[in-house]
């Protein structure tokens, strides 16, 4: 469905859209005339297409096998409404999308874990590095540097994988710290934590390294205009989605932190305070029958 929101833009970036499920041809149908998706939903009877990709979940296979595994045990009460598997769920896919040139290679991909996860489509464009900034930008700026913050999507739902991005530009003679540079305060996006989120790693873009005449110090350092990615979650598992029922919004919070040094002087770290209200749309679970 966000597929078919986003669909005028990705049709005008020069991609097309199709979707692949285990599904049989009647029940994405039925769906595709309930929801007014206007791009092909392909059956991929046996899951073979799946299978052939390497990207099969063999979880509901190996437990209703009668595999007894502990750790299979522990993901299936995880993962599985009830921890119980039902048919129903054999040939599914782990959820991701491939992006594909016109000679049929796949330059990009991005998978979940989870069935209930997805990245969200602008999530994917920002990694793509072809997504700008947002409506909910916050504009920041001290002597060291000027930055735009911003939510990869405005809007969000159970299981929805977004994007926060920071363009910045270090002001002229400025340097901030980038991986690696011991003893310096180094570039970051912090995102408080809560139930209802999963914050996972910071992309960092690559780095130069600066040389301190003076010390006789190499460091890596971001002089030029610069994006971190921070990914984060809205966890599908039921306890998540019961925190979120009802919820109308989902406020994420966190800090812009960085220490800037000219070639004469390091100044005192900087914590610049972020923090947006992201609408919570319902999960539809419904599957036409």
């Amino acid at each position: 469905m966000e597929l078919q929101k986003r669909l005028d833009d990705l049709t005008g970036r020069g991609l097309g859209v199709a979707v692949i499920s285990y599904d049989p041809p009647e029940t994405l149908a039925a769906f595709a005339r309930a929801q007014q998706i206007s791009f092909p939903l392909l059956s991929d009877a046996g899951s073979a297409t799946i299978r052939r990709y390497g990207i099969l979940n063999p979880l509901p296979e190996l437990a209703l096998a009668g595999v007894d595994d502990p750790a299979l045990k522990a993901e299936l009460q995880r993962y599985v409404s009830g921890g119980t598997p039902s048919g129903r769920m054999t040939g599914m896919a782990f959820p991701g999308t491939f992006i594909v040139d016109r000679d049929a290679r796949v330059t990009s991909r991005f998978f979940e874990e989870y069935y209930v996860e997805r990245s969200t489509v602008a999530s994917v464009m920002l990694r793509l590095g072809a997504g700008g900034a947002s409506v909910n930008a916050l504009k920041l700026s001290t002597a060291h540097l000027d930055a735009t913050a911003f939510p990869s999507d405005a809007e969000v739902a159970v299981g929805n994988r977004f994007t926060i991005a920071v363009d910045i530009t270090p002001k002229p003679g400025m340097h901030v710290y980038a991986p690696g540079a011991a003893g310096y305060r180094v570039v970051t996006l912090a995102v408080s934590e809560q139930p209802a989120i999963r914050v996972l790693p910071i992309q960092y873009p690559a780095s130069e390294m600066y040389v301190f005449v003076p010390l006789n110090e190499r460091v890596a350092v971001y002089q030029k205009s610069f994006r971190l990615l921070r990914e984060v979650v809205v966890e599908g598992t039921p306890q998540p989605q019961a925190a979120l029922r009802g919820q109308t919004g989902l406020t994420i919070t966190g800090a812009l932190e960085y220490q800037a040094c000219d070639d004469k002087v390091c100044f005192n770290p900087v914590a610049l305070p972020v923090s947006w209200t992201l609408a919570v749309r319902p999960l539809i679970t419904a599957r036409p029958q």
